[in-house]
């Protein structure tokens, strides 16, 4: 589990809650033979690819894959899974990419006390990555703020645009000259190489400190040429009443809780549910940001509770007509609204 470990040793003492804390990482190649997994808001498509994709490759959305597809650009959500909290999702032909651990493993510079690799997408090569148009920052922490990631990335692509928490600044300052910092309630767009355009807008997530800190971020996320919207924030922290009056298609959350003793790192299961009520999803895909491989006395204490089994008992009471769609590491995901299917 990606755990911030910096947090636990010197801020523990201003927390009076169980808030959680976070998890992890990695990524893809346009020329694996995959097929992607296709689902409508009016009926439930899926056929998941055979072959998880050569892992001996990295994985990247196959634009050969996806050409003659039957699916307009504008209104599909591709969300690429690259384990832990790393995502690459493709929202109406712009590219965004989440969070990503590609460069080395997650150790917090403590790897005696934590250090975790990824369990499936393990040959990635920097160079494997597409074109993007904007990195999507959620949190400050090393397993959502990677430097050893961020620093070769900011090399390869000067002037990629970044959207962040404002608690990133002084990690990200240095490496990228085109980012904007949202407060909860504040949006920015990001425009894709073919005009194509998306809002971006912040929402609260868990407080990684004492109380009287910035929260960190999650985020909505809406394609300006279709009507679909994500939401996602990697603990399943949430301020309710500041999403009450919001609404998500999709909702990207962990599901299954993370826990050391007396203290909860990721939240999950009634409280997955409760964030998939309050913003009226049709679909909710759970992300494992726990299961890696990973080593150190952190990693031999921390407990799972819940599974994505025990989480679809909960949402079938609480949520009967939502969807539960799993995604497989490196397989693209496609969300579409049911005006684009032909």
């Amino acid at each position: 589990m990606a755990l911030q470990c910096k947090y636990l040793l010197c801020c523990n003492q201003f927390t009076k809650t169980r808030n959680p804390i976070c998890p992890i990482s990695s990524i893809l190649n346009p020329f694996c033979d995959f097929t992607p997994i296709r689902t409508s808001l009016t009926s439930l498509k899926t056929s998941a690819s055979k072959n998880r994709f050569n892992l001996a490759a990295s994985a990247v959305i196959s634009e050969e894959s996806t050409a003659g597809s039957s699916f307009s650009e504008a209104d599909v959500f591709k969300l690429t899974y690259l384990e832990g909290n790393s995502w690459l999702w493709e929202v109406g032909g712009v590219k965004i990419l989440v969070d990503p651990i590609l460069v080395g493993n997650l150790d917090f510079g403590i790897p005696w006390l934590y250090d975790a690799a990824k369990k499936f997408l393990k040959n990635f090569q920097l160079s494997d990555l597409p074109e993007i148009d904007c990195l999507l920052i959620t949190q400050s922490l090393d397993d959502h703020c990677h430097l050893k990631t961020l620093k070769p990335l900011s090399a390869r692509f000067p002037g990629l645009k970044v959207i962040a928490t404002p608690n990133a600044e002084k990690l990200l300052d240095p490496l990228f000259s085109n980012v904007t910092y949202l407060e909860p309630g504040q949006s920015s767009e990001i425009e894709g190489k073919d005009g194509s355009k998306v809002r971006v807008r912040a929402t609260a997530g868990p407080v990684l400190g004492p109380p009287w800190q910035r929260p960190e971020n999650g985020y909505l996320v809406t394609s300006l040429r279709g009507q679909l919207t994500l939401y996602y924030e990697p603990h399943c922290v949430y301020n309710q009443k500041l999403l009450q009056n919001e609404q998500a298609d999709i909702v990207i959350t962990p599901v299954i809780k993370q826990l050391l003793p007396s203290f909860t790192l990721v939240s999950g299961q009634e409280d997955a549910v409760q964030l998939a009520k309050l913003l009226k999803a049709k679909f909710i895909v759970p992300m494992k940001n726990g299961d890696l491989d990973s080593k150190g006395f952190l990693s031999s204490i921390i407990s799972a509770e819940g599974t994505i089994g025990s989480f679809r008992n909960l949402l079938s009471k609480g949520l009967p007509d939502a969807q539960v769609l799993e995604p497989t590491p490196g397989v693209p995901l496609e969300i579409s609204n049911p005006s684009s299917v032909s």
